[in-house]
């Protein structure tokens, strides 16, 4: 199966916004937090209002815009790229967490892709076969740095192009996406390619925005992932690479030196990498 999204911004940003919609959440917020809270961001935006004497002409550019945002399905990706990164800090902080640090999940994430073995090469093309190689390998284990069977390690990222699959027409279905199972020990070793730098759909809204104040729509190459444990608390993560254009410039602001990787050659001349993930307990 190939999908048949479109990879403009109102294709993509649609495709983010269905993939969203399919499951409602909730949360437990007080009526006294969500009241705090409210008042806290309009009493913000009012302050910016009369620090910045807002005309009426720059009130209903905002006003269109924000319509935009909505009928281009992009509010997936705008909140992604420029809240999502302070929400999963003031998670990570206000838990006490001690285990592996993430980061954003970003709005192209897909529940159920295929399960694979412990060492195993990712779902791609002949095309993608192409491309330079990555091997990504590593561990999974409690905060004592025992083993963690049972474990999984879901790995999703773009094409050599830029382009996920789901997201973009021609691409199948699964295509460098899978749910690693690691072995007895927590270990894994995933044969994938490496991606490349790309940018987010600029064609739409949420670029024209970034375009307004002089910006750029550059995110640099990085590995999306997905830990899981029984009885642990599961990490998403995004994992970058040392020396990668845009990763000291990037649009979402999501690089941490922690996500940095350093991949070497091995003796086969194959680029490769250790990366280790540590869970908490779960709360």
């Amino acid at each position: 199966m190939t999908t048949m999204e479109n990879p403009t911004a109102f294709g993509s940003g649609n495709a983010a916004t269905d993939k969203f919609k399919a499951e409602r959440v909730t949360s437990d917020t007080s009526v006294e937090r969500a009241s705090a809270i409210y008042q806290d961001v309009l009493g913000a935006l009012a302050d910016v209002i009369h620090k910045h004497q807002v005309t009426y002409d720059e009130y209903r550019v905002l006003k269109q815009w924000l319509i935009d945002v909505g009928e281009y399905g992009e509010w997936p990706l705008f909140l992604d790229v420029f809240l999502e990164h302070e929400i999963e800090k003031v998670h990570y902080e206000r838990k006490g967490f001690a285990g592996t640090k993430g980061s954003i999940e970003g709005p192209y994430y897909v529940p159920d892709s295929p399960r694979l073995p412990a060492k195993c090469t990712m779902p791609m093309r002949e095309q993608d076969r192409l491309a330079p190689s990555l091997i990504f390998k590593g561990q999974v284990t409690d905060l004592e740095g025992n083993g963690l069977p049972g474990a999984t390690v879901e790995l999703w990222h773009a094409d050599e192009e830029g382009f996920y699959s789901q997201f973009a027409p021609g691409i199948p279905e699964w295509n460098l996406r899978g749910t690693v199972e690691v072995d007895e020990n927590g270990n894994f070793e995933i044969t994938t390619l490496k991606p490349a730098p790309y940018k987010i759909p600029a064609d739409g809204p949420t670029g024209w925005m970034i375009q307004s104040y002089g910006g750029h729509p550059w995110r640099p190459a990085h590995l999306h992932l997905m830990v899981k444990a029984p009885g642990k608390r599961s990490i998403t993560t995004q994992l970058y690479f040392k020396g990668g254009e845009w990763v000291d410039d990037d649009v979402a602001t999501a690089v941490k030196p922690e996500l940095i990787l350093d991949p070497q050659p091995n003796a086969a001349g194959i680029e490769e990498v250790t990366y280790n993930f540590v869970l908490d307990p779960d709360a």
